[in-house]
């Protein structure tokens, strides 16, 4: 990101935070008593070392696994914990969708948790009798109001919280997991309420698992991993990685060999072997080629050396993720007038994916020569290209199907 004529609003320095762990609670008492002199604790990292800053209208994202140190970090920021070592300076109003209702009290009612939550937030009592009637109407809780909000249901009991919190139009929003509130029309009218500040020029720290929220809402995203950052960039590079880092993580290991040097045209009878494979992507050859989604052309040239006895073999490409998964593939049976072969049994195709469809990630290019069925493979060169794929827009997934939005009849 570059560089902002203002200073930033969040800027976080080498923050850390250590817990001490104890197996019993007379551990607790004995490490008090001894003052550090013996240790009766583990100690436990939930964050180590976290530097960014954050300016003026900024959204950024974070994402991570479960214990990753995701929520530590959204509560340094918020000043409910403070840092073990590092520092963190927040300037503006902070408005906090960590617990929904954690500062609520059971025993009063919605209008007495309103004007008590709000005072907490640092609103002063005329904003917030200025503002009390909108709170009541986007909670839709009208006629609950003056009932204590321990008979609330947890829909309504989030609503209202979630209506306190945002609607004092804080400089700065923090957002853990708290867009899809309530029934589906208050989930809507969540999304709008944030949409509305990022609009206004809040600065907004969103942590969500799910990928689509951060594209839509972030510019950049920071991944957290065992509580330290494992990469801080652009929104879309970061959930590439971050999906395809979760696909991995449960595939069995491979290891992929670079293809031998290429053989000699002459074959063995009875064989056939993959010469060369080249990939080209607007004008670019190269074993690591950059594709924009559906707008870049992908041409993928394959020779081959054959036995001249044999019938032309065939040619299969296969599109797999990093993680292995197939995506799709082609196999040249009844393309035989692409294929050009010399009476020695050398020979060449080529296959073009124009406007190629696959959504942003790391994708790999397997190709196979067979016989002239597809049954029997002669050779293979396993994940000889590598296609890093970007795009401009938010869908998820691996590729995009050919569709119309059409008029209902």
């Amino acid at each position: 990101m570059p560089p902002s004529p203002t200073p930033p609003v969040i800027t976080a320095r080498g923050l850390t935070k250590i817990y001490r762990l104890y197996d019993r609670p007379s551990d607790r008492l004995k490490q008090f008593l001894w003052r550090g002199r013996r240790q009766y604790g583990r100690e436990f990292v939930a964050l180590a070392d976290v530097s960014f800053e954050l300016y003026r209208g900024e959204v950024l994202g974070i994402v991570g696994k479960n214990g990753a140190g995701k929520s530590t970090l959204l509560q340094l920021i918020c000043g409910t914990l403070q840092p073990s070592r590092g520092s963190i300076e927040v300037t503006g109003r902070v408005a906090a969708l960590l617990e929904l209702g954690a500062g609520f009290n059971p025993e009063f009612t919605g209008r007495e948790n309103v004007f008590m939550n709000a005072a907490l937030l640092g609103i002063p009592e005329a904003e917030v009798r200025r503002k009390f009637e909108e709170i009541v109407e986007f909670s839709g809780i009208r006629d609950f109001i003056d009932q204590p909000v321990k008979t609330y249901s947890s829909g309504m009991f989030v609503r209202l919280a979630f209506s306190v919190a945002t609607a004092f139009e804080p400089d700065i929003l923090v957002i853990d997991e708290a867009l899809s509130v309530g029934d589906g029309a208050f989930a809507r009218k969540s999304f709008d309420r944030i949409m509305h500040l990022k609009e206004r020029g809040a600065t907004i720290l969103f942590c969500s698992h799910a990928m689509y929220h951060i594209d839509a809402l972030c510019e950049r995203a920071l991944w957290l991993d065992a509580g330290r950052v494992r990469m801080l960039d652009a929104a879309q590079k970061v959930t590439a990685a971050y999906n395809e880092f979760l696909a991995a993580e449960n595939a069995p290991t491979e290891t992929n060999p670079p293809i031998a040097p290429p053989p000699p045209p002459v074959v063995a009878p009875g064989t056939a072997r993959i010469v060369e494979v080249r990939g080209i992507c607007e004008g670019v050859e190269g074993r690591h080629l950059f594709v924009a989604s559906r707008a870049s052309t992908l041409t993928i040239e394959v020779k081959f050396a054959s036995d001249p006895a044999l019938p032309c073999p065939a040619v299969a490409v296969g599109i797999e993720t990093a993680a292995g998964v197939g995506v799709s593939s082609a196999i040249s049976l009844g393309a035989d007038d692409a294929v050009i072969r010399e009476p020695n049994g050398a020979g060449r195709i080529m296959i073009r994916f124009p406007q190629i469809p696959l959504l942003k990630g790391r994708y790999f290019v397997t190709v196979f020569l067979a016989c002239e069925r597809g049954l029997h493979v002669y050779d293979v060169a396993p994940r000889c290209i590598e296609l890093e794929v970007t795009q401009s827009d938010v869908l998820q997934g691996l590729v995009a199907l050919p569709h119309e939005w059409v008029r209902p009849t």
